[in-house]
């Protein structure tokens, strides 16, 4: 595919438009009073938000100089929903104005570099300034319900709930949110960690009346990938073997010779295990 290239004003104003069609869309959802959004959905109902990167994300442009604009920003939208999650519109709205005025100097006949480096410096002021404003919420509940409630677009019920969770698994636990399958939001507390998948092989099971595998106080391996070649696993599983506690796989998959010797290894005694 043939690419368009521009220069100088061309691109500039290009690109600026293309930020300012996308920024004048998402910010209208700004704040506590901010306006819904109706995204048009190509199968099934329109969606109804006040989310800014989700707007960010419906948002292509036909004009190609535009759109690459555009995709400034919503990657802008997109890293604050990653890093922080929250406060996607109000970083748009930086973002735009940051590049409007520093395009009006560039245009001016301004230093790009000399522009950047001042918005770095401004960025740490700004910081520095926040920060002694802030005010630490810690494990209060009405003021965690406060912010949560904002952050839900006024839902009261949700607030608490999100309050409540937190009071109970405190700032360091893991909270997920998931759909569901009633029409009555509730809250639910699992101790330790669950997954969705069980164990790989029923050699691995304990106690054969309830079909569990309970290890006690085992170590945990974790790997990202598929474990199939036993060599990938003896150095590790030697020096286990000699502390007597058992061990618990966790990982993409364990398969072939080294699920193998693992049933092996676990049925003759030698050492606990469970994948």
């Amino acid at each position: 595919m043939a690419k368009a290239i521009a220069y100088d004003l061309e691109a500039r104003n290009a690109l600026k438009s293309g930020v300012d069609q996308l920024a004048n869309a998402v910010k209208v959802t700004l704040g506590p009073k901010g306006r819904n959004v109706v995204i048009e959905k190509k199968f099934g109902a329109p969606t109804v938000t006040k989310d800014g990167v989700t707007v960010a994300k419906e948002v292509e442009l036909e004009d190609k100089l535009e759109n690459v604009g555009a995709q400034m920003v919503k990657e802008v939208a997109s890293k604050t929903s990653d890093v922080a999650g929250d406060g996607t519109t109000t970083a748009t709205v930086l973002a735009q104005a940051i590049i409007s005025e520093g395009l009006k100097n560039v245009t001016a006949g301004a230093n790009p570099m000399s522009i950047k480096r001042g918005i770095d410096a401004a960025v740490e002021a700004v910081v520095a300034r926040l920060k002694d404003m802030k005010k630490e919420v810690g494990s209060d509940f009405e003021k965690v319900k406060q912010v949560a409630t904002i952050s839900a677009n006024q839902d009261v019920e949700i607030g608490e709930k999100i309050a409540e969770a937190m009071e109970k698994v405190g700032k360091d636990g893991v909270i997920t949110v998931e759909d569901s399958k009633t029409a009555e939001t509730y809250l639910e507390l699992v101790e330790g960690m669950q997954f969705d998948r069980g164990y790989l092989s029923p050699y691995f099971v304990t106690n054969n009346d309830s079909m569990e595998a309970e290890l006690e106080d085992p170590y945990i391996l974790i790997h990202d990938k598929k474990i199939s070649a036993m060599k990938d696993l003896l150095p590790i599983l030697e020096k286990i073997v000699q502390t007597g506690k058992p061990v618990l796989i966790i990982a993409e998959d364990v398969e072939g010779e080294a699920l193998a010797t693992l049933v092996v290894n676990n049925l003759r005694g030698v050492l606990k295990v469970a994948a």
